[in-house]
């Protein structure tokens, strides 16, 4: 053999040794992913959420901590992982609630009057997300559900009038409060409820009364609108924070205290503190509900090195919701056929609330079509409730995924993160974590699945949202 012919064959087996190091590695690592142009290898397991919370590291005053309700970093978990069948539920009816703020549907429920026998069912989401806050004089810490798809902010107040759910911390006093102050119903501010909370205030002994409902509408809150001290950091401290104290809260709220209101309305935490914040806040839902994010304010905060920015539309008949603009979606590299029609008919909201994203049936189908035939080599599984393009990887220990890109105004393309793409059901199962709105004239809703790894950046005075890839490391 000749000296270039042997310094050849040497260099083959070292690039063999290495391949199959590598692959050894991705046996045995549970991070191992191998990146292609138009699809993605990664274990299997990796996919399935850890029964032990992996707290990642999250810097600076006005950044808190995020957490899934139901994952182990939660102050919430009870030791059970993810129900991802409830979660369908519950992301169903919240679909349900979001389209009928713009059919304007809502009906009202009393204060005063005693509690509603109907019984409960969903609550402001199924796979949300709770961040910690500081309110009162001291402070008392209550754990609420951030939300991008909500204006107000409220929490469970005492003496808890008509009804209050049980929660894991205790009841927020307003009386134990020094700072704690109600808002009249001569105040301007009462008379700004109604394009955030979708009903109109009422009075009671010259007290402002909110009203906001959720779901199926058998989940609401009602109280007493006032003014309080927030913290969100011992350096960032809101005085006269407008917010809801409830008296009468029911439904499926599981224990947290209440929720942070961020959509695009007067009384929303983003419009409160735009002189401190100039109307910007971001957020990382991590791959794993297993592991910690963050939510931040303010545009000095933003800790992606590079993001991609979409502007901000406004939909039709709810301004509150943030709107974004589908252009496209490609699987594997390659673009769907999909009438542009399909998306702006409608529109598209984006949420931090609703878990799966609804896509218009032409568009799901197309999407589904796609996936299916680059997910040939894997054994199908039966539907899981609305997942109708599920899959058996039991016997597997790497899959392969095609990459799926949305492309959105600006325009921008966002390659989603696996987990992302797909969904684990059960201990077998894996599904393809999208699902049909059931009408092409529906609103579309980008949900929280399909966010995860990116810092989502809501830069409001700007009107853009912006992606930053692998935001939560």
């Amino acid at each position: 053999m000749t000296t270039a012919a042997s310094s050849c064959a040497s260099f083959l087996i070292k690039i063999l040794l290495c391949v199959s190091f590598l692959c050894l590695l991705c046996l045995s690592e549970k991070a191992c992913v191998v990146h292609g142009a138009d699809e993605i290898t990664l274990p299997v397991s990796s996919l399935f959420p850890s029964p032990n919370c992996k707290a990642s590291t999250t810097n600076g005053s006005s950044t808190l901590k995020l957490v899934h309700k139901h994952g182990p970093c939660s102050p919430l978990f009870n030791g059970e992982l993810a129900n991802y069948t409830q979660f369908l539920l519950e992301d169903s009816a919240r679909a349900k609630w979001i389209r009928s703020q713009f059919s304007g549907t809502n009906t009202a429920n009393d204060l005063k009057g005693s509690a509603v026998s109907v019984k409960a069912k969903y609550g402001p989401g199924g796979e949300s997300y709770l961040v910690t806050i500081g309110l009162g004089t001291p402070k008392k810490d209550l754990t609420l559900l951030f939300d991008t798809g909500s204006a107000l902010t409220w929490t469970q107040c005492e003496p808890c009038v008509v009804s209050c759910y049980n929660q894991t911390e205790a009841i927020f006093d307003p009386s134990q409060s020094s700072s704690y102050a109600n808002i009249s119903c001569s105040s301007p501010s009462c008379s700004q409820l109604p394009s955030g909370t979708g009903r109109q205030p009422r009075c009671i002994d010259s007290t402002c009364v909110y009203e906001q409902q959720y779901g199926d509408r058998e989940s609401f809150t009602i109280g007493f609108f006032a003014t309080e001290t927030l913290t969100l950091s011992p350096t960032d401290v809101i005085s006269g924070f407008q917010f809801g104290c409830g008296q009468n809260n029911q439904g499926n709220f599981k224990e947290f205290a209440g929720l942070l209101g961020l959509a695009r309305d007067r009384i929303s935490l983003v419009e409160q503190s735009a002189t401190k914040y100039d109307r910007s806040f971001s957020y990382c839902l991590p791959p794993s509900i297993s592991s910690t994010g963050y939510l931040t304010f303010g545009k000095g905060s933003v800790k992606s090195a590079s993001v991609s920015f979409t502007p901000i539309s406004t939909v039709s008949r709810s301004p509150i919701f943030y709107g974004i603009d589908i252009i496209g979606i490609s699987v594997g590299g390659k673009p769907l056929s999909i009438p542009s029609t399909v998306f702006s008919n409608a529109g598209t909201i984006i949420d931090s609330g609703t878990t799966i994203t609804q896509l218009p049936p032409t568009a799901y189908s197309a999407l589904r079509s796609a996936f299916r035939q680059a997910m040939t080599k894997y054994k199908m599984s039966t539907p899981a409730s609305s997942f109708d393009t599920c899959y058996d990887l039991s016997g597997s220990t790497m899959v392969t995924v095609p990459v799926i890109t949305f492309s959105f105004n600006g325009p921008i393309d966002i390659n989603l993160d696996p987990s992302g793409v797909l969904i684990p059901v059960d201990p077998s199962k894996m599904c393809l974590a999208f699902a049909s709105s059931g009408d092409d004239r529906d609103l579309s809703i980008y949900g929280n699945i399909q966010q995860r790894s990116f810092e989502v950046v809501y830069d409001v005075a700007g009107g853009r949202i912006g992606f930053g890839a692998k935001g939560c490391s």
